[in-house]
């Protein structure tokens, strides 16, 4: 069964009642041809006996790749599972012998025959159980979170005074443009909806009491909220989850040093402080969009609008805005954070983390949102 007019072959011979398997030739992929090898497997497997001893022969072999390892071992597997066949590879050349003992170390994972669907009740237990593991988790970060948070205010906690200035121009300062703009156009397109609902009674008036209230009472916290989540949530879990897949979480744990407080706590702090301060600035900004509109489509003046809204809005309406910002940004910088401290040790975990972290910060917004507003209409403010 040679072929020595071929670019590779084998010939099947007997010596001394075992077989003798003679490969030749180049065995790498660039010559290889599937139905050739093909053919060979199949007679090579026809020349196994029951127990028997096959020696590999590969003194004329000139060239060899893994696509040739791969056709040994099938055959090895083959002739060990089905003939018990004793194979000796004394003739390979010692790096191929040392390949195959570690493509033989490992076992192979068998295959399942049918994947059999979970029951119902198992699908429930096991999403229950994840529930109760996510909320256990949460509960730990959030509790040694509060911990580091009063021994920075003893000032035990080993952070960075630089990274926390760094984190208040990042969650500050450079979210402004933003804002700015999200801010402007939400505010001028309530106005612009109002003002042409508001023409059909007479009441053009009104479109400040409807910018001014929504806006300072509802969106501007809510808008900067979705703001930060998709921009500095993002961020503190795309940051912290790289820290960990280069295992430099890991190197601050080593030498003594609470990721949380070198970490989480500057961006908590720091997102927490400027929330407020940016809804402020939404508020202002809308509201000039809401001018604007009045203005320019309805017979509404200036001095008219200013004193609407003087007269619609109160300090606690602007106060329950402020207060929801600083909770939305306390809801940002923990869904961001604990998402990266718990990202995985691999590229994609980065970006499910990241995923997540908006998602769930987005989420936690609106719910509480929601919460807040049938509490404080309980509590008449």
């Amino acid at each position: 069964m040679s072929d020595r007019t071929q670019q590779f072959g084998v010939e099947v011979r007997e010596e001394e009642g075992r077989v003798v398997w003679s490969f030749s030739g180049e065995w790498t992929l660039p010559r290889a041809d599937n139905r050739r090898r093909a053919e060979y497997r199949k007679r090579l497997v026809q020349s196994l006996r029951e127990g028997g001893e096959v020696c590999l022969e590969m003194k004329e072999v000139r060239g060899w790749d893994t696509s040739f390892l791969g056709f040994l071992a099938a055959l090895w597997k083959t002739g060990v599972n089905e003939y018990s066949c004793t194979f000796v590879d004394e003739d390979m050349p010692a790096g191929m012998r040392k390949l195959m003992s570690l493509a033989r170390a490992v076992p192979e994972v068998p295959a399942e025959e049918g994947v059999q669907r979970d029951s119902f009740l198992r699908q429930v237990g096991l999403g229950t159980m994840r529930v109760f593991q996510g909320i256990r988790c949460y509960h730990d970060f959030i509790g040694t979170l509060f911990l580091d948070l009063g021994r920075l205010l003893l000032g035990r906690a080993s952070w960075r005074g630089k990274d926390f200035w760094l984190a208040l121009q990042q969650a500050g300062p450079q979210a402004v443009p933003i804002v700015t703009l999200l801010a402007f156009l939400t505010g001028l397109i309530i106005a612009f909806i109002g003002a042409i609902q508001l023409q059909k009674l007479a009441a053009d008036i009104f479109v400040a009491d409807l910018v001014g209230l929504s806006m300072t009472r509802e969106l501007a916290a809510v808008m900067t909220g979705v703001i930060m989540a998709g921009r500095t949530g993002a961020a503190y879990a795309a940051q912290i989850g790289s820290m960990r897949v280069n295992e430099e979480v890991d190197a601050l744990q080593s030498l003594g040093i609470s990721p949380i407080q070198f970490l989480v706590l500057p961006k908590v702090i720091a997102l927490v402080l400027m929330m407020p301060l940016l809804t402020a600035f939404a508020n202002v900004v809308s509201i000039l969009g809401g001018l604007l509109v009045a203005v320019g489509v309805t017979d509404v003046t200036m001095a008219q609008f200013h004193v609407q809204i003087v007269g619609a809005v109160s300090s606690v309406d602007v106060l329950v805005g402020l207060f929801k910002s600083m909770v939305f940004g306390v809801i940002i910088a923990l869904s961001g954070c604990y998402r990266g401290l718990r990202c995985g040790k691999d590229a994609a975990s980065v970006g499910r983390a990241t995923t997540s972290a908006v998602v769930t910060a987005i989420t936690w917004i609106v719910v509480c949102d929601a919460l807040f507003a049938v509490v404080f209409h309980i509590l008449g403010i």
